[in-house]
């Protein structure tokens, strides 16, 4: 890689050879995946009601259907998109990721059949498995190592603005087109279909255009040289074995956590509110829907403007201290709803928004970690097996939980905060043997040798 003369921008330290307007990429990137990422799933019953004419039991078992499609494809390819930008670049995957979520979008509304909307939620889903990838990939190749923990919290930032944006903006376009389309033509139910249409189309349109602009805006300064000659299996292995380390293991497990918590806030916190509301006969569900939104919109909130915090905290304590205080944080916020007798009461303002902070803080804190502890030749590939990681951790708790909730609505949040737990003991067994790799020895992948999970100093 060339040198360049070193720089500091929104009081990061930049890479050799990344420039500002690169680092603004990379944001713009994160607001605009989280967007499209947030916003099919929400989206999700307009499309099935306004133009598949779901009914309520068939909805419920097409939803299933595409989550669980979506998480296997994501599963089976996301150690992949890693070793394909260790191999290629960031660019490419990047720009297929946002490119692949687009085309999805704008075919989805002409879905005739569960079977095309099943086979267009999985390239949708192949996408974000891109996507995913590189978000935590690009915010640590663009920043040196003291400023990490800042560029993660950054990236929160805007994610979680975008996030926000998709559903307190996007998610409206639907009606607000029905309300102007049923105007000319009396409404209905082929009104309704149009808005749909119409609303996919523009966030089609936006993803694509993210997909241009990334092209031209993001660094084509390759990481390292040497992953170029390396065969993609390989790759995927290194992602693989690189887990005997045990930073990097803590680093895995930490976010096998922390995605799982992401999802358990946005599929049962208003749900627990919802069925409470119904129980006890107190509020409608609309009215509970209302609150339940009201809720998870606190969570979010704390969650998108406390993401900087927990970065300038993180590159001021080692990093897997880090990362044992976020899971601990994490780990008691969920903790805490054992303790919420009501739902619908104003204590749960207070877990919600203890539940967002210790969310973030369990994001940001494993990314600059696993960073530390890998070589740069094969970084992509290891923030690919630690975002299969989460996604596992998304299947296997929210189905745990989910199994629960019926007969105990805290189980989700109680089986996510005991996995925070024995991730806190894991990592207070093995915190004394994490040993930061050097960048001089971690710089390349040895031609042929062993594994460089059994490389550097100080190393089992």
């Amino acid at each position: 890689m060339a040198a360049f003369p070193s720089r500091r921008f929104l009081g990061l330290h930049l890479s050799d050879g990344i420039r500002p307007g690169n680092l603004v990429a990379s944001m713009v990137m994160a607001f605009a995946a989280t967007m499209i990422i947030t916003f099919l799933p929400a989206a999700q019953p307009i499309l099935l009601a306004g133009v598949l004419d779901g009914h309520g039991a068939d909805q419920g078992r097409v939803v299933a259907l595409l989550a669980a499609a979506a998480e296997i494809a994501m599963i089976l390819t996301l150690p992949w998109y890693g070793a394909l930008a260790d191999r290629f670049g960031r660019r490419p995957v990047v720009v297929t990721g946002f490119a692949l979520c687009g085309l999805s979008s704008l075919l989805f509304p002409y879905a005739g059949n569960v079977t095309v909307l099943v086979v267009l939620r999985v390239v949708f889903a192949l996408g974000v498995a891109a996507l995913n990838g590189m978000l935590a990939t690009v915010a640590i190749d663009y920043v040196r190592d003291r400023s990490r923990s800042k560029s993660y919290g950054l990236i929160g930032l805007f994610s979680g603005l975008g996030a926000m944006v998709a559903v307190l903006g996007l998610v409206r376009l639907p009606s607000i087109l029905e309300r102007n389309l049923g105007e000319g033509s009396g409404g209905g139910v082929e009104a309704a279909a149009d808005a749909t249409r119409y609303s996919f189309l523009i966030v089609a349109l936006i993803t694509l255009a993210a997909a241009a602009l990334m092209w031209f805006t993001l660094s084509r300064v390759r990481v390292d040289a040497a992953s170029a000659r390396i065969p993609l299996a390989r790759l995927v292995r290194e992602g693989l074995t690189l887990a005997r380390d045990p930073g990097v293991a803590l680093s895995y497990a930490a976010s096998f956590v922390a995605r799982a918590d992401l999802s358990i806030v946005a599929a049962f916190l208003p749900l627990w509110v919802v069925v409470h509301a119904v129980r006890e006969g107190d509020m409608t569900t609309a009215q509970a829907l209302a609150r339940g939104g009201i809720v998870v919109g606190v969570a979010q909130t704390v969650a998108t403007f406390t993401a900087p915090l927990f970065g300038w905290l993180g590159d001021r304590l080692r990093r897997q201290d880090a990362v044992l205080v976020a899971q601990a944080l994490a780990a008691a916020a969920y903790l805490s709803t054992l303790l919420v007798g009501d739902p619908l009461g104003s204590g749960i303002m207070v877990v919600a928004a203890l539940i967002g902070l210790g969310e973030i803080a369990a994001i940001v804190t494993a990314g600059p970690l696993l960073a530390q502890q890998v070589p740069p030749a094969v970084r992509a590939s290891a923030y690919g097996v630690q975002t299969l990681c989460g996604a596992v951790g998304i299947l296997v708790i929210s189905t745990v939980g989910g199994l629960l909730f019926d007969s105990w609505p805290a189980a989700p949040f109680a089986v996510a905060g005991v996995a925070g737990l024995l991730v806190v003991a894991f990592g207070l067994a093995v915190r004394r043997r994490i040993v930061p790799l050097p960048q001089e020895l971690g710089a390349q992948l040895p031609e042929g040798g062993p594994e460089l999970g059994a490389q550097g100093p100080g190393r089992p």
